[in-house]
């Protein structure tokens, strides 16, 4: 191998057989550019590009095992952890970890162990970060647990040799719940015999995690073709469960309503009050609407009906500091569930889950729809002037609460195509509501890349929640400017991009959100806002406007 310097200063190209493999930019770590006379030990050297297998030798090569004693290192391992299904796959990754602690070099066959036993721990390490970093995901697949199990004999093999890694096995231990606790002593080559390999081959379950509640799912109720109810609920939950929600959103006695599976073919079928997992045993073309005990009767929704008069006399009774309070408290919920790597595969496209992201995503479009559908189905002027004035406060109290997704919602909500036209309600609204919804309307002003907006957020402390969506245009902006693949070489200048945009994330929850207490008076609130009754179709909602307020 022989590194050649290249003509760009401060670049350095390394190569093997001819062919580059690893392009590195010599930068100080003490100044932005370096400067004459730097000491050796200033300068750090930057991945531009590389082969998966030269980028992780570098790696190793670079980084420390005390935290924070070289920055650049570990930026470096963040990077190459966060973005390595770009370019290799977890069970490439698995396998070259694997090699590279059992490998020994020429240097350290020459000078002793303590170069193997350096390199051990620094293997271990990245497997420490790695599993911290994408938590259950690894544990998911197979492959990857047969690795680690290799991985975790060898330590054991090492341990007596080298009883510093204990530290390291107790690490593995505590990330993968392996229930023993293993000692030097307890390994020692005098003990080591087969009984102890039959011990730890027994417990096939080493990986497996600790009990999890059962996993939620956001699911749609539908009343009409273009009107439901939307649910987050456990995927266990059943029909009778479901039915109870809907009817106590519509004010509407359980032993009326029966749930319906309806498929894309109009076959019809009553699901039972004991059907389990409904959202998930069902085709995904089939809907689940909620209708009278006849069948042919759907509940009927339009903006004459009592019961939504009542519902709009309920929301106007709601405080509207704990309306803020509760949406940004779901929403909180969703976004400390997301995976910084689902950014990746959502933008990538890659075949793994962005379950958790799509919640959020999800969420943040009902809340638009569901702030247009209260003002269009609210028949009274009066009532419908109060419904845009409390949500101008609600939004102003996201914003005081930093919960910007939800913030973004409702000003989009209000700025709907449906909702804009109501002249007659707007002008209505008193000049101070008007006054403080254009300032909020200014921090979600597109112009100059949605600075008003990017200058408020780095302002706010963490916690808080981003405007998702433009967080992911920003990554899917860096992945379609610049080349995934230069060369044949990884272009890991782009990854660093997109990994220093996926860190906003783990800023943005480098604090934990204060919960409200779980006081009885908030609890109708709370069901209110997990509940939103939603009108999708956007000429539904045209109708209703036209209705209201018939253009002149």
């Amino acid at each position: 191998m022989k590194k050649l310097k290249n003509d760009e200063v401060n670049t350095v190209r390394v190569k093997e057989r001819g062919q580059d493999v690893l392009i590195l930019k010599k930068m100080s770590s003490s100044s932005p550019a370096p400067t004459a006379g730097s000491a050796q030990n200033d300068w750090r050297y930057k991945v531009v590009a590389g082969t998966p297998e030269k980028i992780l030798e570098h790696l190793l090569k670079s980084m420390h095992l005390e935290e924070g004693e070289c920055k650049e290192a570990d930026i470096l391992l963040d990077d190459f952890l966060l973005t390595y299904t770009v370019f290799m796959s977890t069970n490439d990754l698995c396998h070259a970890l694997l090699r590279h602690y059992c490998s020994k070099t020429l240097t350290e066959k020459q000078e002793g162990s303590d170069n193997g036993l350096y390199r051990k721990r620094k293997v271990l390490r990245i497997v420490t970060q790695w599993v911290y970093l994408y938590r259950t995901l690894l544990r998911e697949d197979e492959n990857t647990k047969f690795v680690f199990k290799n991985l975790y004999r060898c330590v054991l093999d090492d341990l007596y040799e080298y009883p510093s890694l204990e530290k390291g096995l107790k690490e593995l231990q505590s990330l993968f719940w392996i229930p023993r606790r293993h000692t030097i002593d307890e390994y020692s080559p005098h003990k080591k015999n087969t009984t102890n390999f039959h011990q730890f081959s027994c417990r096939e379950k080493w990986l497996q995690p600790k009990g999890y509640e059962a996993e939620e799912v956001f699911c749609r109720v539908y009343v009409t073709d273009h009107s439901y109810v939307s649910i987050r609920t456990k995927m266990s939950m059943s029909a009778q469960e479901v039915l109870h929600i809907v009817a106590e959103k519509f004010q509407q006695c359980d032993e009326d309503l029966v749930l319906m599976a309806v498929t894309s073919t109009e076959e019809r079928q009553i699901l039972q009050p004991n059907d389990v997992s409904l959202f998930t045993s069902l085709d995904p073309t089939t809907r689940i609407f909620v209708c009278k005990k006849d069948p042919a009767d759907f509940l009927t929704l339009t903006a004459e009906n009592d019961e939504i008069l009542q519902r709009t006399i309920q929301m106007l009774g709601m405080n509207t500091w704990q309306l803020a309070n509760k949406l940004t408290n779901f929403d909180w919920d969703l976004f400390n569930c997301i995976c910084e790597q689902e950014l990746i595969y959502y933008t990538f496209h890659r075949g793994n889950t962005t379950a958790n992201l799509d919640f959020l995503l999800q969420r943040c479009n009902e809340v638009q729809l569901w702030v247009a559908t209260e003002i269009l189905l609210c028949s009274q002027l009066s009532k419908r002037v109060q419904l845009v004035k409390k949500f101008i406060k609600v939004a102003a109290h996201c914003r005081a609460l930093r919960n910007l997704n939800s913030f973004f919602a409702i000003i989009m909500g209000l700025n709907s195509a449906a909702v804009c036209r109501l002249s007659q309600t707007w002008e209505k609204v008193p000049g101070k509501f008007k006054k403080l919804f254009s300032e909020l309307e200014n921090l979600t002003d597109p112009s100059l890349n949605h600075k008003a907006y990017r200058d408020a957020c780095k302002k706010m402390q963490p916690p808080k929640i981003p405007f998702m969506p433009l967080l992911l245009k920003d990554v899917t902006f860096i992945h379609e400017g610049n080349k995934t693949f230069l060369d044949n070489l990884v272009n890991f200048e782009k990854l660093h991009m997109i990994a220093d945009s996926i860190r906003l994330l783990r800023h943005c929850r480098s604090n934990q959100i204060g919960m409200e207490d779980n006081q009885k008076d908030h609890q109708d609130v709370k069901a209110y806002v997990r509940y939103l009754h939603i009108i999708e179709n956007q000429e539904t909602l045209f109708q209703l406007s036209h209705r209201l307020e018939p253009r002149t």
